[in-house]
């Protein structure tokens, strides 16, 4: 009989996860960005853009494809091996659904997003599908279990393969077709090492009540996922169907590009934020003084990075994909200063969620969604990918933001100490977004005008860092699992 595991050992095997977490998280980002980069100059747009159809495909898919019932492996107290039978049979008869659905109607799929040359590319990713449905419950244990190491190894293992495999394929010739496949052999050797790591029995089974209790505790989350989805993909949806594949790879090539400062900056700091916030969940009155902190720090770090690709749009663009790709530097304008808002919006996320405030954060989803589902449509034939991504923007500031603010007020966020925590990296971040337009304008070697705005975004992040230096304890001893000062 095993002894139940103590407090202190269930903390140290949780630490110990999220330094694997971690650097699985950022090894993946800065793989993924790298492997963009390197695909879409070998591909060329319109290859590119016929491939974006199948991922946007597969994402909207995936945000729903089990129902939400494999997360009761981690959120119930139920012993896994109990649940998993029953939540296996759930998601694999699903999954073979979805996955006969998409591939089916691949063609249909296809034309609607704006080529129906990706039919062939959807049908094969579509696989993936099927395998995300197998190994969700073995997935979800692992996560349960604090097997971050297996599941890190497992992680880069897909990210690596998939892309040497797609890489050789692009070099045979095969297009976008190449990067489908290569996903898929990744993908079957992710899963196979997945099921090979489970601590649970891989078996199908069938108890009806607990298959009302996981429909019950699912079909909520997965609802909630669609919303989701939509919100942060109906832009490249509506940029597929309405303006076509070689669009879709501009406006997807943007977007990528976008977020990697919010990966690379943010994500160490938004990784302890949720442990922050709930060390200080017993001292109430001292959470909004930390979240303007933590709120301050990330801002210092990520925001002037965000506006110096927005300003310094068309020299990175092309240096780092090349002259075929400059219509990006448009769409990458608006969606850069879009990112800024997302770290923002990340950050008071986490502190609604702690607070028990989750379904404020749909809400607010939703209605952005609402709101600017038809300005994409009205402007994306006039305007063109840069319009699309510039409503993108306009909701998110003028919707969204005042959304959030009047959350956070609702639970002792004021909007005058959020607005004081933004307020000097804000001005630094417009300034280093001005210089990068300037430099953009003056300097005529793509490398040398990118280069001079990274580095004078890297000294303003540098200089407003200093003045919150004292303020990386907190997030150092969230990290430990102690209490914020």
């Amino acid at each position: 009989m095993t002894a139940e595991p103590t407090e202190a050992s269930v903390t140290q095997r949780a630490s110990r996860a999220f330094g694997w977490s971690f650097g699985n998280t950022l090894f993946l980002r800065l793989g993924t960005l790298a492997i963009g980069i390197a695909l879409a100059r070998m591909l060329g747009p319109e290859e590119f853009g016929i491939f974006a159809i199948a991922t946007v495909t597969l994402m909207a898919v995936l945000s729903f494809n089990e129902l939400g019932v494999s997360l009761a492996v981690i959120r119930w107290r139920d012993a896994p091996a109990v649940i998993a039978p029953t939540i296996n049979t759930i998601a694999v008869a699903n999954s073979a659904i979805l996955t006969a659905a998409v591939f089916f109607g691949a063609p249909w799929i296809s034309a609607m997003l704006g080529d129906v040359r990706a039919a062939p590319v959807v049908q094969v990713i579509a696989i993936s599908i099927l395998l995300n449905g197998i190994v969700a419950t073995s997935a979800a244990v692992m996560q349960r279990e604090f097997m971050q190491k297996q599941r890190t190894i497992a992680d880069q293992a897909n990210t690596w393969l998939g892309a040497g495999l797609s890489l050789l394929f692009v070099l045979f010739g095969w297009g976008a077709m190449s990067l489908a496949i290569g996903r898929l052999i990744a993908s079957i050797v992710f899963a196979v090492m997945i099921l090979r790591w489970a601590p649970v029995p891989y078996r199908f089974g069938w108890d009806p009540a607990i298959a009302r209790r996981l429909f019950k505790f699912g079909l909520p989350l997965a609802a909630a996922s669609i919303i989701v989805f939509a919100s942060g993909y109906a832009d490249q949806m509506v940029v597929g169907s309405v303006l076509g594949a070689q669009a879709l790879g501009f406006y997807v090539l943007a977007f990528n590009l976008a977020t990697w400062p919010v990966s690379i900056f943010s994500l160490p700091l938004r990784a302890v934020a949720p442990a922050a916030f709930s060390a200080m969940k017993t001292e109430p009155e001292r959470m909004p003084k930390n979240f303007a902190r933590i709120l301050a720090l990330l801002s210092c770090v990520a925001i002037p990075a965000c506006l110096a690709l927005s300003g310094a749009a068309d020299p990175i663009v092309a240096f780092v994909y090349g002259a075929a790709w400059l219509s990006a530097a448009e769409p990458l304008l608006w969606l850069a200063a879009l990112a800024a808002l997302k770290i923002w919006f990340e950050l008071s996320y986490d502190y609604l969620v702690v607070a028990g405030r989750s379904s404020t954060v749909l809400i607010i989803q939703a209605a952005t969604f609402v709101a600017a589902l038809p300005l994409m449509l009205l402007v994306a034939e006039p305007y063109g990918v840069g319009g699309v991504a510039a409503v993108q923007f306009g909701v998110a500031a003028v919707i969204a933001a005042p959304l959030y603010l009047t959350s956070l007020a609702r639970i002792g966020i004021r909007a005058r100490a959020v607005m004081a925590a933004v307020a000097l990296p804000l001005f630094g971040s417009l300034l280093t977004w001005g210089v990068g337009w300037m430099l953009s304008r003056t300097l005529g070697a793509p490398f040398l005008a990118a280069a001079a705005a990274g580095l004078f975004a890297m000294l303003v992040a540098g200089l407003l860092c200093l003045r919150h230096r004292g303020d990386l304890r907190i997030l150092r001893t969230a990290a430990r699992g102690g209490a914020t000062a």
